[in-house]
């Protein structure tokens, strides 16, 4: 007997960052799948058409019942870190809160995912918590499945990006002792598999599995390993303390993290995260994770793909805007502005398609050719390149110093940026009806390496602002033209 089968899932934590990733994979698996959240609204638009959106709050238990009803497993992937002050007394009364309304709904089987620590020691508040809850879970007459993982590596992760901002921001860090405790990270990739693979482990008593990747790393050597991958040079120099109230405050201000949720990460931090005994894991799974190294390789791989596929314009809606899209791209900083054009749409693509070579670029061309005239002192390919004389362009054709890598025909233009760069760098056009005429939307987007590109982006700012405004204006001041001219020997 398995715990998967006909009955539905409920996934609790689908707006977090380990339950949003679940979310999607449960839901590509094809299950039937209900998520309980306190906000609704976010979660809209984000699930598939199958997947119910039910009202709960682990807090409120009169809201449970209806949402396990007829529910055969429930993962249980939620914490009140930073959310509350006092978490602890939180995270307790929500878990005896759900562990009595699955017990009285019938749920046959819970998985929940934990903190790795050795219980023994005297842990920090969150690790004690984590531990609490999945105690109280298993007093319960219900089966539990508590997978205690280490840092989880993946885009998106709070682990992964205070490790990802301290590296690219930092040349020089001053590091505490909590920066060299042991570790077993796991890839996200990973811990999902676990989670899906739980479903159907064979029924029996509530059991504790330890999960960890492949090799033990400290989360100074996860910085160093992703400062190499990115082609950063990095010194840590060791001070003999440095209090978590201290350590915290100082990753407020370089990373992400607020001061508090800081505190407490550190907190955790301290203890040594690592899998003790791995043989009930290894014997009763058949995932075979991934090391460290391969963990980064593969989060910085998937920030690119969700990238490559993203419409920008869906994602920014309809306004200008400059943002970074943290969560979903890694630390890619976004410039985009929107014009509407009196014309209709093939004739604003019909433009954004001509762009570069004897053409121009429609604004401060001689800004452009100074640009390209720097870049060959620097060994990149400059201006000179010019491109083919079509009207169209194709995925992999060469425009000036960009290379067109995505097109979608009369809908969007992808270039990237092949000039010398501290970072990679994109510009998108998408053209989209809009009344009688046209929304034309310009996104710059860059992806800066280190303090230097960071540094690169925002001294060089107001010269692209002005040249992307200008180009923007002057596409659609063409469009509207050849519009109108349309239109007058449409007449004669």
């Amino acid at each position: 007997m398995t715990a998967a089968g006909t009955g539905r899932i409920l996934l609790t934590g689908a707006t977090g960052y380990v339950g949003g990733r679940l979310l999607e994979r449960l839901e590509r698996d094809g299950l039937r799948l209900r998520c309980l959240v306190r906000r609704p609204e976010a979660l809209a638009g984000k699930t598939a058409p199958g997947t119910e959106v039910v009202v709960g709050d682990l807090l409120r238990p009169e809201t449970l019942p209806a949402t396990l009803e007829g529910v055969e497993t429930a993962y249980y992937l939620v914490h009140s870190m930073g959310d509350v002050a006092d978490f602890e007394a939180a995270d307790r009364t929500a878990a005896e809160n759900f562990s009595r309304a699955a017990v009285a709904a019938g749920v046959r089987r819970v998985i929940y995912l934990g903190g790795l620590a050795e219980e023994r020691e005297v842990l920090s508040p969150h690790l004690r918590s984590r531990h609490e809850v999945g105690r109280i879970l298993r007093a319960a007459p219900l089966e539990v499945i508590e997978l205690r993982a280490s840092i989880v590596i993946g885009s998106g992760s709070l682990s992964f990006e205070m490790i990802r901002a301290l590296a690219e921001r930092l040349p020089v860090m001053i590091t505490p002792r909590w920066v060299d405790v042991p570790a077993q990270p796991i890839a996200i990739e990973d811990l999902l598999d676990y989670l899906v693979a739980a479903l159907t482990l064979p029924a029996g008593a509530s059991r504790v599995y330890e999960i960890g990747g492949a090799d033990r790393a400290s989360y100074g050597g996860i910085m160093r390993e992703y400062a190499q991958r990115r082609g950063l040079r990095r010194v840590m120099l060791a001070v003999p303390v440095l209090t978590p109230r201290l350590s915290s405050l100082w990753l407020a201000l370089v990373t992400p993290l607020y001061a508090g949720v800081g505190r407490v990460l550190i907190d955790s931090i301290r203890h040594p995260s690592v899998v003790r005994d791995g043989a009930a894991a290894a014997r009763d799974f058949s995932v075979r994770p991934r090391g460290t190294a391969a963990a980064l390789a593969a989060a910085l791989e998937d920030e690119d793909r969700a990238f490559d596929g993203a419409r920008l314009g869906e994602l920014l809606g309809d306004k200008t805007t400059v943002k970074r899209l943290v969560a979903r791209f890694g630390h890619r900083i976004v410039d985009s502005r929107v014009v509407e054009v009196n014309a209709p749409p093939e004739v604003a693509f019909a433009l954004v398609q001509r762009i570069g070579g004897r053409n121009g670029w429609y604004f401060a061309d001689w800004l452009w050719r100074l640009r390209g005239w720097i870049d060959r002192l620097a060994g990149g390919p400059g201006m000179s390149r010019g491109r083919s004389d079509a009207g169209e362009v194709r995925p992999g054709d060469v425009v000036d110093c960009w290379r067109v890598e995505a097109v979608e025909p009369y809908r969007r233009v992808r270039f990237r940026a092949e000039m010398k760069l501290p970072g990679r760098a994109w510009l998108e056009f998408e053209v989209t009806p809009h009344g009688a005429g046209t929304r034309l939307r310009q996104t710059a987007v860059f992806d800066p390496r280190g303090l230097g590109g960071r540094a690169y982006w925002y001294l060089l700012y107001p010269a692209h602002c002005w040249v992307f405004d200008g180009m923007l204006r002057r596409i659609a001041a063409r469009a509207e033209a050849q519009a109108r001219e349309r239109k007058s020997d449409a007449g004669t």
